[in-house]
């Protein structure tokens, strides 16, 4: 089982968005989020980074829209990352736009054969990854790369997600969490029991290194000396 490092920071996407940098940097295939914080974690990533030829981005997760809607995960970051670039990555979006089923079985043959060297996920207030909710069957989903299904919160639009499996094939992953109403759910994702009720535990039973980075309200609920996530508490 997989022990998160806690990051609890001031600015917990700038933070985020030097790391996506240095991977551009690096190269790789990256898989980007959707989510109210992420947004400025991109703007700071194409400020510190503006070639991202050596890297292929990818994405969790898509709610089914077109890819000009304000709902869209590839529509974020393509106005707060991609329209920034100077150098262009290779750029495997979902295609919201195509019948559910259709996106998902185009999307899962897409990644075949592909290694995921960064994973970055948002966490919902009711635990959710991507968009994989309590309960839902998709959650359950084995043999498939990508899947579809309902959504369990607003906005009430189909969504297309990388399966868990998939999720935890990645050789890392990140968590960007922000703001006091996660300081409940980060505490018990990450620093209690592993339960299907709560997907964001579920990767801690991968092996890949898990990696939270917080703002203060998100991680206050969490003390180092009591819980089994190890925290770092930085300025800046």
């Amino acid at each position: 089982m997989i022990e998160p490092q806690l990051h609890v920071l001031d600015e917990p996407a700038r933070a985020v968005g030097e790391l996506l940098a240095a991977q551009a940097t690096a190269g790789g295939a990256i898989v980007l989020t959707g989510g109210t914080s992420v947004g400025t974690a991109y703007e700071y990533a194409a400020a510190s980074e503006s070639n991202w030829r050596r890297v292929s981005l990818w994405w969790g997760d898509e709610r089914c829209v077109p890819p000009g809607d304000e709902r869209s995960n590839f529509g974020l970051a393509r106005r707060t990352l991609l329209d920034r670039l100077a150098g262009m990555p290779e750029v495997h979006r979902i295609r919201g736009e195509l019948p559910p089923p259709a996106a998902a079985s185009t999307y899962d043959a897409e990644l075949a054969g592909v290694v995921l060297d960064l994973l970055l996920l948002g966490l919902g207030a009711d635990g959710h990854i991507a968009s994989l909710f309590p309960g839902s069957p998709q959650l359950r989903e084995r043999q498939a790369r990508v899947t579809a299904g309902a959504a369990h919160l607003e906005p009430f639009v189909e969504r297309v997600t990388m399966t868990l499996p998939t999720l935890l094939s990645a050789r890392r992953i990140v968590f960007l969490v922000t703001g006091a109403a996660k300081a409940s759910v980060l505490e018990r994702a990450f620093a209690g029991p592993i339960s299907a009720d709560l997907p964001a535990s579920l990767l801690r039973e991968g092996n890949a290194p898990l990696e939270v980075f917080c703002d203060r309200d998100a991680g206050g609920l969490i003390d180092s000396s009591d819980h089994s996530a190890a925290a770092e508490q930085t300025s800046g």
